[in-house]
């Protein structure tokens, strides 16, 4: 058990991203059930209707789950608004992931609260500011990952950096874990465990559009790019997402809507260039919309129930670990591992 596993009481050292139109209850809730770290996306959703999904999740799992804020996009005042809702809903044993830094008062409502927090950072300088604030555990984003990008060092870079910084913190990488054996590859780096957000993205249980689930199960890590294309709503970041047409095309087109998202009853009109990706609540033309991924996506090769991914990935961890202390063999990450342009087998699960 690595001191992740222990300190958020998992059976593996695994978290789920959590990404907006994608990471709702049901995903939230198979990962936990599954052993995982289950995450439940509140991105913009209004303190009444937070509080509703974590509910459905904690009437659907009894192991331990999270909740994830977003507050460079929210704003700090509406983020403490979501976690003064939630956080008197969070179970015992549950967490609370922050995508970015929080603001100090936020983060000392979480701590108040007896949850652990976790946050998401890109950088040395916001590694430290985040144990400083509180963090029980860091996510170091590196640039494999798929969606919003907090720095600009690949994830083995940005953990070296802050394992010699911060040795005694609990870190987890997110950027290119799709397998077990990416996870032990991970941990053999100095890591306590990983986040995954690409892997969940075509799982049975996600809330993404089926288009979007099709064309990350096809894709291979070239078919991602940076851009700071899809920046209303979510301006100033770089994004990795699948190529589309206006990744594309020579010049930006007008900002006219181009999709509706029906959420809680109502419909909500989507401007081309929009952060918000695609889930199975939109209609329109979905193609332009971005489909946030990692370069890990050449090794997601299926839908699946997110039991079947999770019970896989353990196998997968143990047998990679077992190998690393019987055999030092060449190691994990090879280039044909790695490899941006070819895509494994599909499996049967398809």
């Amino acid at each position: 058990m690595t001191r992740l596993a222990a300190r958020l009481g998992l059976e593996l050292p695994l978290l789920q991203a959590g990404m907006g139109a994608v990471a709702g209850p049901a995903l939230c809730a198979a990962v936990s059930r599954a052993g995982a770290g289950g995450t439940l996306a509140l991105y913009k959703e209004p303190p009444a209707r937070a509080v509703r999904l974590v509910r459905e999740v904690a009437a659907a799992t009894s192991r331990p789950f999270g909740v994830n804020v977003v507050p460079e996009v929210t704003g700090p005042a509406a983020c403490l608004d979501q976690l003064r809702a939630v956080l008197p809903e969070l179970p015992r044993g549950a967490f609370v992931t922050s995508f970015g830094l929080p603001d100090a008062e936020a983060a000392r409502s979480v701590r108040a609260a007896g949850h652990p927090l976790v946050i998401q950072v890109g950088t040395l300088a916001d590694a430290g500011t985040a144990l400083d604030r509180g963090a029980a555990v860091l996510v170091l984003q590196g640039t494999e990952a798929g969606g919003h990008l907090l720095g600009r060092l690949p994830a083995s870079l940005l953990l070296a950096d802050v394992r010699a910084r911060h040795p005694h913190a609990v870190l987890a990488v997110a950027g290119g874990i799709a397998t077990g054996g990416d996870l032990a590859e991970a941990v053999a780096r100095g890591a306590d465990g990983a986040m995954a957000g690409t892997l969940f993205v075509p799982a049975a249980e996600s809330t993404a559009h089926p288009q979007f689930k099709r064309r990350v199960i096809e894709a291979v890590a070239d078919d991602t790019l940076i851009t700071s294309l899809f920046d209303i709503g979510w301006p100033h970041r770089r994004h990795r997402v699948l190529h589309n047409p206006l990744t594309t095309a020579g010049a930006r087109a007008p900002a006219t809507f181009i999709a509706t998202t029906r959420v809680d009853g109502r419909e909500h009109p989507v401007p081309r260039y929009s952060a918000a990706a695609p889930g199975n609540g939109t209609t329109g033309r979905i193609e332009e919309m971005a489909m946030y991924c990692g370069r890990s996506c050449t090794r997601v090769t299926a839908r699946q129930p997110v039991a079947v991914t999770v019970a896989r990935l353990s196998q997968e961890y143990e047998k990679a670990r077992g190998h690393r202390i019987t055999s030092p063999g060449p190691a994990l990450g090879t280039a044909a591992h790695r490899s941006g342009s070819r895509k494994p087998p599909r499996t049967q699960e398809q």
